[in-house]
Protein backbone atom coordinates (compact mmCIF):
# COMPACT_ATOMS: atom_id res chain seq x y z
CA UNK A 1 0.00 0.00 0.00
CA UNK A 2 1.23 3.49 -0.89
CA UNK A 3 -0.06 6.42 1.13
CA UNK A 4 0.16 10.15 0.34
CA UNK A 5 -0.28 12.85 3.00
CA UNK A 6 -0.57 16.36 1.51
CA UNK A 7 -0.02 19.59 3.45
CA UNK A 8 1.08 17.47 6.38
CA UNK A 9 2.69 20.18 8.51
CA UNK A 10 4.03 18.48 11.62
CA UNK A 11 1.54 15.57 11.46
CA UNK A 12 2.95 12.81 9.32
CA UNK A 13 3.75 9.11 9.43
CA UNK A 14 7.15 7.75 8.35
CA UNK A 15 5.58 5.00 6.23
CA UNK A 16 3.68 7.61 4.16
CA UNK A 17 4.84 9.97 1.43
CA UNK A 18 4.45 13.30 3.24
CA UNK A 19 4.39 16.62 1.38
CA UNK A 20 4.29 20.20 2.65
CA UNK A 21 5.35 23.66 1.52
CA UNK A 22 7.80 23.75 4.47
CA UNK A 23 10.15 21.02 5.57
CA UNK A 24 9.66 19.86 9.17
CA UNK A 25 11.36 16.46 9.01
CA UNK A 26 13.49 14.27 6.74
CA UNK A 27 10.24 12.36 6.13
CA UNK A 28 8.61 15.45 4.53
CA UNK A 29 9.06 16.45 0.88
CA UNK A 30 8.85 20.16 0.05
CA UNK A 31 6.43 21.18 -2.70
CA UNK A 32 3.95 24.00 -3.44
CA UNK A 33 0.65 22.15 -3.78
CA UNK A 34 -0.87 25.03 -5.75
CA UNK A 35 1.46 23.97 -8.59
CA UNK A 36 -0.08 20.49 -8.92
CA UNK A 37 1.31 17.17 -7.70
CA UNK A 38 4.68 15.91 -8.88
CA UNK A 39 3.70 12.24 -9.00
CA UNK A 40 2.77 9.97 -11.93
CA UNK A 41 -0.80 8.86 -12.63
CA UNK A 42 -2.17 5.99 -10.52
CA UNK A 43 0.67 6.13 -7.96
CA UNK A 44 -1.08 5.82 -4.59
CA UNK A 45 -3.69 3.70 -2.85
CA UNK A 46 -4.63 6.52 -0.44
CA UNK A 47 -4.53 10.32 -0.63
CA UNK A 48 -5.16 12.21 2.61
CA UNK A 49 -5.12 15.87 3.54
CA UNK A 50 -6.32 17.56 6.70
CA UNK A 51 -7.15 21.26 7.18
CA UNK A 52 -5.47 22.07 3.90
CA UNK A 53 -8.31 22.57 1.41
CA UNK A 54 -9.75 25.62 3.19
CA UNK A 55 -6.39 27.39 2.74
CA UNK A 56 -6.57 27.10 -1.06
CA UNK A 57 -8.45 29.71 -3.13
CA UNK A 58 -11.89 28.43 -4.11
CA UNK A 59 -11.03 28.49 -7.83
CA UNK A 60 -7.91 26.34 -7.27
CA UNK A 61 -9.66 23.71 -5.12
CA UNK A 62 -11.32 21.79 -8.02
CA UNK A 63 -8.01 21.47 -9.88
CA UNK A 64 -6.27 20.34 -6.69
CA UNK A 65 -8.91 17.63 -6.05
CA UNK A 66 -8.59 16.51 -9.68
CA UNK A 67 -4.84 16.14 -9.10
CA UNK A 68 -5.61 13.96 -6.07
CA UNK A 69 -7.85 11.86 -8.34
CA UNK A 70 -5.12 11.60 -10.99
CA UNK A 71 -2.42 10.23 -8.67
CA UNK A 72 -4.76 7.69 -7.04
CA UNK A 73 -4.92 4.16 -8.36
CA UNK A 74 -8.33 2.92 -9.55
CA UNK A 75 -10.19 1.84 -6.42
CA UNK A 76 -8.04 4.19 -4.32
CA UNK A 77 -9.38 6.22 -1.39
CA UNK A 78 -9.31 9.95 -0.81
CA UNK A 79 -9.83 11.21 2.76
CA UNK A 80 -10.40 14.95 3.15
CA UNK A 81 -10.59 16.71 6.51
CA UNK A 82 -11.72 20.35 6.80
CA UNK A 83 -13.28 22.59 9.46
CA UNK A 84 -16.98 21.69 9.53
CA UNK A 85 -18.86 24.85 8.53
CA UNK A 86 -22.24 23.31 9.32
CA UNK A 87 -21.28 22.41 12.90
CA UNK A 88 -19.76 25.82 13.53
CA UNK A 89 -22.85 27.62 12.21
CA UNK A 90 -25.29 25.45 14.18
CA UNK A 91 -23.31 26.00 17.39
CA UNK A 92 -23.01 29.72 16.64
CA UNK A 93 -26.82 30.03 16.41
CA UNK A 94 -27.19 28.15 19.70
CA UNK A 95 -24.61 30.41 21.35
CA UNK A 96 -26.36 33.50 20.00
CA UNK A 97 -29.72 32.43 21.44
CA UNK A 98 -28.27 31.56 24.84
CA UNK A 99 -26.09 34.67 25.02
CA UNK A 100 -29.19 36.79 24.37
CA UNK A 101 -30.82 35.03 27.32
CA UNK A 102 -27.75 35.87 29.43
CA UNK A 103 -27.15 32.21 30.23
CA UNK A 104 -23.94 31.53 32.13
CA UNK A 105 -20.78 31.16 30.00
CA UNK A 106 -22.56 31.53 26.67
CA UNK A 107 -21.36 35.08 26.07
CA UNK A 108 -17.79 33.73 26.10
CA UNK A 109 -18.79 30.80 23.89
CA UNK A 110 -20.38 33.25 21.45
CA UNK A 111 -17.19 35.35 21.34
CA UNK A 112 -15.07 32.31 20.62
CA UNK A 113 -17.36 31.01 17.86
CA UNK A 114 -17.28 34.39 16.13
CA UNK A 115 -13.50 34.02 16.04
CA UNK A 116 -13.83 30.51 14.60
CA UNK A 117 -16.09 31.82 11.85
CA UNK A 118 -14.17 34.94 10.85
CA UNK A 119 -10.76 35.45 12.40
CA UNK A 120 -8.75 33.11 10.20
CA UNK A 121 -10.41 34.63 7.13
CA UNK A 122 -9.86 38.32 7.94
CA UNK A 123 -6.69 38.34 10.09
CA UNK A 124 -3.74 40.43 8.94
CA UNK A 125 -1.04 38.99 11.20
CA UNK A 126 -0.11 35.51 12.33
CA UNK A 127 -2.39 34.06 14.97
CA UNK A 128 -4.87 36.94 14.72
CA UNK A 129 -7.42 37.61 17.44
CA UNK A 130 -7.75 33.87 18.05
CA UNK A 131 -4.21 33.73 19.40
CA UNK A 132 -4.84 36.80 21.56
CA UNK A 133 -7.88 35.04 23.01
CA UNK A 134 -5.80 31.95 23.82
CA UNK A 135 -3.15 34.10 25.55
CA UNK A 136 -5.61 35.04 28.32
CA UNK A 137 -4.83 33.77 31.79
CA UNK A 138 -7.16 32.20 32.54
CA UNK A 139 -9.08 31.58 29.32
CA UNK A 140 -12.68 32.25 30.44
CA UNK A 141 -14.11 29.15 28.71
CA UNK A 142 -11.01 27.00 28.41
CA UNK A 143 -12.85 23.65 28.51
CA UNK A 144 -15.19 24.76 25.70
CA UNK A 145 -12.28 25.93 23.52
CA UNK A 146 -10.40 22.65 24.06
CA UNK A 147 -13.57 20.73 23.24
CA UNK A 148 -13.80 22.65 19.96
CA UNK A 149 -10.14 22.57 18.88
CA UNK A 150 -8.66 19.69 20.86
CA UNK A 151 -4.89 19.20 20.84
CA UNK A 152 -4.34 22.11 18.47
CA UNK A 153 -5.64 24.62 21.04
CA UNK A 154 -3.53 23.08 23.79
CA UNK A 155 -0.42 23.36 21.60
CA UNK A 156 -1.19 27.01 20.79
CA UNK A 157 -1.71 27.88 24.46
CA UNK A 158 1.46 26.07 25.50
CA UNK A 159 3.57 27.66 22.74
CA UNK A 160 2.28 31.19 23.45
CA UNK A 161 3.04 30.83 27.16
CA UNK A 162 6.49 29.39 26.39
CA UNK A 163 7.17 32.29 24.01
CA UNK A 164 6.29 34.82 26.71
CA UNK A 165 8.63 33.08 29.17
CA UNK A 166 11.42 33.16 26.57
CA UNK A 167 10.85 36.86 25.94
CA UNK A 168 11.12 37.57 29.65
CA UNK A 169 14.37 35.62 29.86
CA UNK A 170 15.76 37.45 26.83
CA UNK A 171 14.89 40.82 28.36
CA UNK A 172 16.84 39.83 31.47
CA UNK A 173 19.93 38.99 29.39
CA UNK A 174 21.68 42.10 28.06
CA UNK A 175 24.21 39.90 26.20
CA UNK A 176 21.39 37.98 24.52
CA UNK A 177 19.73 41.24 23.47
CA UNK A 178 23.04 42.56 22.07
CA UNK A 179 23.64 39.39 20.03
CA UNK A 180 20.07 39.35 18.72
CA UNK A 181 20.39 43.03 17.78
CA UNK A 182 23.60 42.42 15.83
CA UNK A 183 22.11 39.43 14.00
CA UNK A 184 19.01 41.35 12.96
CA UNK A 185 20.85 44.38 11.49
CA UNK A 186 20.70 43.19 7.83
CA UNK A 187 16.98 42.41 8.05
CA UNK A 188 16.21 45.70 9.80
CA UNK A 189 18.25 47.68 7.27
CA UNK A 190 16.48 46.01 4.35
CA UNK A 191 13.07 46.63 5.93
CA UNK A 192 13.96 50.27 6.63
CA UNK A 193 15.00 50.80 3.00
CA UNK A 194 11.79 49.24 1.65
CA UNK A 195 9.73 51.29 4.11
CA UNK A 196 11.49 54.49 2.98
CA UNK A 197 10.90 53.69 -0.70
CA UNK A 198 7.24 52.75 -0.32
CA UNK A 199 6.12 55.09 2.41
CA UNK A 200 4.30 54.10 5.60
CA UNK A 201 0.91 53.25 4.03
CA UNK A 202 2.22 51.16 1.12
CA UNK A 203 4.76 49.40 3.34
CA UNK A 204 1.98 48.30 5.69
CA UNK A 205 -0.05 47.09 2.69
CA UNK A 206 2.98 45.10 1.53
CA UNK A 207 3.34 43.46 4.95
CA UNK A 208 -0.35 42.53 5.03
CA UNK A 209 -0.24 41.22 1.47
CA UNK A 210 2.79 39.07 2.20
CA UNK A 211 1.08 37.58 5.23
CA UNK A 212 -2.26 36.94 3.53
CA UNK A 213 -0.59 35.20 0.59
CA UNK A 214 1.51 33.06 2.91
CA UNK A 215 -1.07 30.32 3.41
CA UNK A 216 -2.29 30.88 6.97
CA UNK A 217 -5.66 32.47 6.21
CA UNK A 218 -8.77 30.52 5.25
CA UNK A 219 -9.81 31.10 1.63
CA UNK A 220 -13.08 29.13 1.79
CA UNK A 221 -15.21 26.92 4.04
CA UNK A 222 -16.95 23.61 3.37
CA UNK A 223 -19.85 21.55 4.69
CA UNK A 224 -20.82 17.94 3.94
CA UNK A 225 -22.84 18.99 0.87
CA UNK A 226 -20.31 21.28 -0.82
CA UNK A 227 -17.35 19.00 -0.08
CA UNK A 228 -19.13 15.91 -1.44
CA UNK A 229 -20.04 17.90 -4.57
CA UNK A 230 -16.40 18.92 -5.04
CA UNK A 231 -15.29 15.28 -4.86
CA UNK A 232 -18.05 14.17 -7.20
CA UNK A 233 -17.12 16.75 -9.84
CA UNK A 234 -13.52 15.50 -9.72
CA UNK A 235 -14.68 11.95 -10.51
CA UNK A 236 -14.91 10.38 -7.05
CA UNK A 237 -17.80 8.13 -6.08
CA UNK A 238 -19.47 6.91 -2.89
CA UNK A 239 -18.64 9.95 -0.74
CA UNK A 240 -19.19 8.97 2.88
CA UNK A 241 -18.89 11.07 6.01
CA UNK A 242 -16.65 9.43 8.62
CA UNK A 243 -15.46 10.13 12.15
CA UNK A 244 -11.88 10.70 13.23
CA UNK A 245 -11.61 7.00 14.09
CA UNK A 246 -13.50 5.47 11.13
CA UNK A 247 -12.17 4.94 7.62
CA UNK A 248 -12.21 2.67 4.62
CA UNK A 249 -8.40 2.83 4.96
CA UNK A 250 -7.17 -0.33 6.64
CA UNK A 251 -5.90 0.12 10.22
CA UNK A 252 -6.56 3.86 9.99
CA UNK A 253 -6.34 4.61 13.71
CA UNK A 254 -2.78 3.25 13.98
CA UNK A 255 -1.42 6.16 11.93
CA UNK A 256 -2.57 8.78 14.50
CA UNK A 257 -3.18 11.47 11.90
CA UNK A 258 -6.69 12.49 13.01
CA UNK A 259 -6.28 11.14 16.52
CA UNK A 260 -3.69 11.25 19.29
CA UNK A 261 -1.97 8.17 20.79
CA UNK A 262 -4.13 8.60 23.93
CA UNK A 263 -7.30 8.18 21.84
CA UNK A 264 -8.38 11.84 21.78
CA UNK A 265 -9.26 13.65 18.54
CA UNK A 266 -6.67 16.09 17.23
CA UNK A 267 -9.16 18.55 15.68
CA UNK A 268 -12.68 17.81 16.97
CA UNK A 269 -14.19 20.66 14.91
CA UNK A 270 -13.56 18.71 11.70
CA UNK A 271 -15.61 17.24 8.88
CA UNK A 272 -14.20 13.92 7.61
CA UNK A 273 -15.21 12.79 4.12
CA UNK A 274 -13.99 9.90 2.01
CA UNK A 275 -14.49 9.01 -1.63
CA UNK A 276 -13.40 6.26 -4.02
CA UNK A 277 -11.77 6.55 -7.42
CA UNK A 278 -13.78 4.21 -9.65
CA UNK A 279 -12.08 1.20 -11.22
CA UNK A 280 -10.98 1.80 -14.79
Amino acid sequence: MKYLNLGCGSRFHPSWTNVDVNISSPYVQVHDLCQGLSFPNDSFDVVYHSHLLEHLPKDIAPTFIQECHRVLKPGGIIRVVVPDLERIVRLYLLALERALLAEKDWSDHYSWLMLELYDQTVRESSGGQMLEYLKQRPIPNEAFVYERLGGEARQLVQSSRSARSSEKNERRSSLGNWIAGIQSIPQRARAALIRWLLGKHDYKALQIGRFRSGGEVHQWMYDRYSLALLLEHAGFQNSIQRTAFESEIDNWAQFNLDTEPDGTIYKPDSLYLEGIKPDA
